[in-house]
């Protein structure tokens, strides 16, 4: 036994310190402007924007900008600069109608060395040539340089965040561990330039800022999810999700519906429906996607049912080349509103 000693405080020495992440607990309220930004001890976070472009000759662009912040499983005992403990990495996407496709880019990079960074405290994201940063007036800047595309936009908060599920204590699952911090920033107004090929366009629009950060998010039986968030017409914003298991039946859904009047409604997991409606096939990766659901949500004496029409079917976004996964995320109408739906899961299970 003395003489294994020595051989076991090496093994135990040599043993990597890997991170404890933060857990998702529903006695920790949303507090803003802080959690704005990044929340370096939680697995992943994302900032996710969203939204429809007017151009001054009438047409009409969507687009996606999403910064994500991960920590990955490395030794935290690693003293080298070069060691990955947080990760960030960006898409960004624009759906043109008349090109019926998306044009698409992504970058990633280990935090550190001046390209990449997440501050805390405030939203302050930079990846190379790409941010996303708000201003000391509130409002946010996002600037992207992509291939054969570019956005320098500012978009300006017209209404009050709204904390999801429970003051932003977000179930995402029948395990109450499976859950998200979860707030939303809907009806932003937007205003900048459009960059396609060498023409930069002035452009106005609407947008959706999503914000969520956990440790732990995706039941053992889900294999993706469908989310929807829309800027109705009238002032109102409807956010609707689904986790789904491999046979296409919900783990749980939920969302929120706040009125034009400002009264908010948190939906529980029989409050929301998504049939499948409309399938499209993609003609690279062969998945069907259900790119046009019908959704159903049930409210305080009444009953929304809304058909989802997508600005164009093909808004699939493979990014597994950058270590990402294979989504459709896209601009899309309702009956009086128009916002984005994001599709997880269907080419093969997500895995986060």
């Amino acid at each position: 036994m003395r003489r294994l000693l020595p051989l076991l405080l090496l093994l135990t020495a040599a043993a990597p310190l890997l991170p404890e992440y933060a857990p998702v607990r529903p006695d920790v309220p949303v507090v803003l402007p802080r959690d704005h930004g990044a929340h370096p001890d939680f697995r992943t976070e994302w900032w996710y924007v969203t939204g429809w472009l007017s151009l001054p000759d009438g047409g009409r662009r969507g687009f996606q900008v999403t910064f994500f912040r991960t920590r990955p499983p490395v030794d935290q005992r690693n003293p080298s600069a070069f060691a990955a403990k947080q990760v960030i990495f960006a898409h960004a996407a624009l759906s043109d109608p008349a090109r019926g496709r998306l044009l698409h880019d992504q970058r990633i990079a280990r935090a550190g060395f001046g390209l990449a960074t997440a501050a805390t405290g405030d939203t302050a994201l930079v990846l190379d040539d790409w941010s996303l940063r708000r201003r000391s007036d509130g409002r946010f800047t996002a600037r992207v340089q992509g291939e054969g595309f570019a956005l320098d936009l500012l978009l300006t908060p017209t209404q009050a965040a709204i904390l999801q599920g429970r003051g932003g204590y977000s179930q995402k699952g029948p395990d109450p561990r499976e859950a998200s911090h979860y707030y939303s920033l809907p009806h932003l107004a937007v205003t900048g330039t459009l960059g396609e090929g060498r023409r930069r366009t002035p452009v106005t629009g609407t947008a959706w800022l999503d914000r969520e950060w956990s440790s732990t998010l995706l039941n053992a039986r889900a294999v993706g999810w469908d989310w929807l968030g829309l800027n109705m017409n009238d002032g109102g914003a409807l956010t609707l999700f689904r986790v789904r298991d491999a046979r296409g039946q919900p783990v749980w859904a939920g969302g929120s519906w706040r009125d034009r009047t400002g009264v908010l409604t948190t939906l529980k997991p029989g409050d929301v429906t998504f049939a499948a409606g409309r399938p499209w096939r993609s003609p690279r990766t062969g998945t069907r996607w259900p790119v046009a659901p019908i959704v159903t949500v049930t409210l305080p004496g009444r009953r929304l049912v809304l058909p989802v029409t997508p600005l164009f079917p093909d808004q699939e976004l493979d990014s597994r080349r950058g270590g990402g996964p294979l989504y459709w995320e896209g601009a899309v109408t309702v009956p009086g509103g128009r916002g984005y739906l994001e599709l997880t899961g269907y080419g093969a299970p997500l895995k986060m």
